[in-house]
């Protein structure tokens, strides 16, 4: 069974203060995408599906809604705070590293940022591809944070320059929490090897100016990721900086490019 405070290496505080912000940020970009992938076909009523690493909750909720009351949702995490169970929506601490998936085959799993911190990752997802029923699908969405974050403008190019410098820090951190930044790029090919069929990969980037909730995921990053920025040799009057460029109106940049892969179970 699964303890109340689960040991984990991952680098974001997933019960701090700037959770909340993260999670919104995030879901504001990725939820749009995601809602694509997973539309029927894929998602029908009736269906039984898993949300794994479910963070705040906004996908799971859509496909409670979609599936309806004769379908179920089963959404795990290490960390519950940010969800709520009710109706076809089952919410389960669960830790996808070592144990088994939470019940009967599933038609639909759907996994987002989440294996790409996991140094378990290419288990996990055969243990994720298992889980499926025939004719199931698996769809695991990931940040490719090999990409450059290309500048569009900035007031100035000592801004361009910081803002580089922090996100490569940043970067650094989760790689040495033992994510893999260029895992999104293997995906495709560890579904085939896991033997889905019609594996499919799309990849989405949009702009962020500054003062948006797109950018503002730069800034909440490194609110969370603080302590180890200082370590890091950033300055605090840098990282003030960094942040003020974030709001800017003349601040432009490219997001995360996030690499979307499904595949089916014969």
């Amino acid at each position: 069974m699964p303890t109340d405070a689960p040991e984990t290496d991952y680098a974001f505080d997933t019960g701090a203060a700037d959770a909340v912000p993260q999670l919104r940020a995030l879901e504001s970009f990725l939820d749009p995408i995601t809602t694509d992938r997973i539309a029927p076909p894929l998602l029908t009523p009736g269906a039984r599906c898993w949300e794994v690493g479910a963070g705040g909750g906004s996908v799971a909720r859509a496909m409670a809604a979609t599936v309806g009351p004769s379908g179920r949702v089963v959404a795990t995490d290490l960390d519950l705070a940010h969800l709520r169970p009710g109706g076809n929506l089952e919410v389960r601490r669960h830790d996808v590293r070592h144990e088994p998936p939470p019940g009967d085959p599933f038609d639909l799993v759907h996994a987002r940022l989440v294996l790409l911190h996991l140094p378990e990752r290419r288990r996990v997802l055969r243990t994720l591809a298992g889980a499926l029923a025939p004719g199931g699908w698996l769809v695991v969405e990931e940040f490719d944070c090999t990409a450059p974050l290309r500048v569009l403008s900035a007031p100035s190019d000592d801004a361009a320059k910081l803002f580089a410098q922090v996100t490569d820090a940043m970067l650094g951190i989760l790689q040495g929490h033992g994510a893999d930044l260029a895992w999104a790029q293997d995906v495709h090919a560890q579904l085939t090897a896991a033997g889905l069929v019609d594996v499919d990969t799309v990849v989405h980037a949009r702009s962020w100016p500054g003062g948006s909730l797109g950018a503002s995921l730069y800034g909440t990053n490194s609110r969370q990721l603080e302590p180890e920025l200082l370590d890091a040799g950033l300055s605090p009057g840098q990282l003030d900086a960094f942040r003020r460029l974030l709001r800017d109106p003349a601040f432009a940049v490219m997001s995360y490019q996030l690499v979307s892969t499904r595949g089916r179970r014969a």
